[in-house]
């Protein structure tokens, strides 16, 4: 049987059910060989104390390289372990009782539970369902990356996120709902309708056993596919609503920057540079943080964290010694809009080394970049530090650097240049797709004072003929 919201959040085990345990991480015990020795991931499920997130990041530099990556969906990474340190360095965060999640991966709100205007605590909702998939054999038979957002409409919002199935919480008719999608972000996402909160874990449930069902490596976007998304619709048709109404405004989903608190602290944003880090930089920023009076840390989609419990002046203190420490403290950073994985030679599978060239990158295209322009810069096609479309991707070949223009590494490229003739090529289209924009803006302004013109015409022709 299928457990109900209510059943769930009423059958919480004092140790969470099995999928929220501590010391148990994903990852930890099976790390991934990479080019530069053993990865390690771990997904943190709420507020990480200070003390044990610079314990993290010492055994990080103790046990592997020092280097420390949050990625696109907030998980830690530690890189350089070897098959020996990698034991010890799995002992260490045990000991640090750092809760994470061991199931398929579910994301809530950055600020859950701590953000005064959130329509619910997201958090609990994501906490619920990983006890429900406790419950099941589902996460035994989906692939890895298969992922449920569950935005409760606070801030950071979590719209830019990907994910296979999408809950986002909204006020229909005086009661709390969510609106159900499938595959893809708020913007691409398949609308599969509303379901009251009660229902929400069910239904989600019911789609994920549609995609395993499909097979182990079978994601929400296959289905759509292949039937326009029937079967997700069929398998939750008993849970959706007819008469609510629609989903409000999504908020910025930019976690970079300051947000207020419900207690009347802040909680301060910074973003790692291209989704890395020194340990010894974390720690040191950690170590103001405390110094600061700050409660905690959260890591957060979108490859950033967010010290919490900060006085409003000790905010603006922070962003100095994030700045200083190379972090990334305006949301309007070029290297925000920068994606690139870890490349060679880290990276066994890289054709180019794009994390090394990721600054040289944002520096050139620099005044182009922002919200309606990104560059992803892949080491070979997988594609791995951006699942999403962007302005321009660069993705390393046997060959040298494919270019691809509002697309994906798979995509078809319109160059492929050297590497070392790669800043001359992307100063050039960035050059070029400025102007184009220009001339498209021109355009439209051209169209509408045509319009204004020819309604002023109107009337004064009007008003000649009703003066006649």
């Amino acid at each position: 049987m299928i457990l109900t919201l209510a059943q769930t959040l009423s059958t919480a085990s004092p140790q969470g059910g099995g999928a929220l345990r501590r010391g148990a991480c994903p990852g930890l015990s099976a790390p991934m060989p990479t080019g530069d020795g053993l990865l390690a991931r771990l997904l943190p499920t709420g507020t990480i104390p200070l003390d044990a997130f610079r314990a993290l990041c010492a055994a990080a530099r103790e046990h592997g390289n020092g280097i420390i990556e949050i990625t696109a969906r907030g998980s830690i990474q530690v890189r350089g372990l070897s098959a020996a340190s990698a034991v010890r360095f799995a002992a260490a965060i045990a000991r640090l009782h750092i809760a994470a999640s061991d199931t398929i991966q579910v994301l809530s709100n950055p600020l859950a539970g701590l953000d005064p205007e959130e329509i619910l605590d997201a958090s609990e909702i994501a906490a619920a369902l990983r006890r429900a998939l406790a419950k099941t054999p589902l996460p035994r038979h989906l692939a890895p990356k298969v992922s449920v957002i569950v935005d409760g409409g606070g801030v950071p919002g979590l719209g830019h996120r990907v994910g296979d199935v999408r809950l986002r919480a909204g006020r229909s008719n005086d009661q709390v709902v969510f609106h159900i999608g499938v595959a893809g972000d708020q913007t691409t996402a398949m609308s599969l309708g509303v379901v009251a909160l009660d229902h929400a874990i069910e239904a989600v449930l019911h789609l994920l056993d549609v995609i395993a069902r499909s097979g182990h490596a079978a994601r929400a976007r296959d289905l759509v596919a292949a039937d326009a998304g029937d079967a997700f619709r069929a398998a939750i048709a008993d849970f959706l609503m007819s008469d609510a109404l629609p989903a409000g405004v999504q908020k910025s989903s930019e976690p970079v920057g300051s947000y207020p608190l419900r207690d009347g602290t802040f909680a301060c944003g910074f973003g790692l540079a291209f989704g890395h880090a020194t340990a010894a930089s974390l720690e040191e920023l950690t170590g103001a943080a405390a110094a600061q009076g700050a409660a905690g840390l959260r890591t957060v989609p979108g490859r950033a964290l967010l010290i919490l419990g900060l006085a409003h002046h000790a905010a603006a203190s922070m962003a100095a010694v994030a700045e200083r420490l190379g972090f990334v403290v305006h949301a309007d950073d070029a290297r925000r809009s920068v994606f690139a994985c870890a490349g060679t030679p880290i990276c066994s599978s890289a054709h180019i080394a794009a994390r090394t060239m990721a600054p040289r990158v944002a520096e050139i295209a620099a005044s182009r970049l922002g919200t309606d322009f990104d560059i992803h810069i892949s080491g070979c096609a997988k594609g791995c530090a951006h699942s999403k479309q962007a302005g321009l991707t660069i993705v390393g070949t046997a060959n040298g650097c494919a270019m691809i223009a509002n697309g994906r590494p798979g995509g078809v490229p319109f160059a492929t240049v050297p590497t070392d003739e790669l800043p001359e090529a992307i100063a050039r289209f960035a050059d070029a797709s400025r102007r184009e924009d220009s001339e498209e803006n021109g355009q439209e302004n051209n169209q509408e004072n045509g319009q204004e013109n020819g309604q002023e015409n109107s009337r004064e022709s009007s008003q000649e003929t009703n003066h006649v």
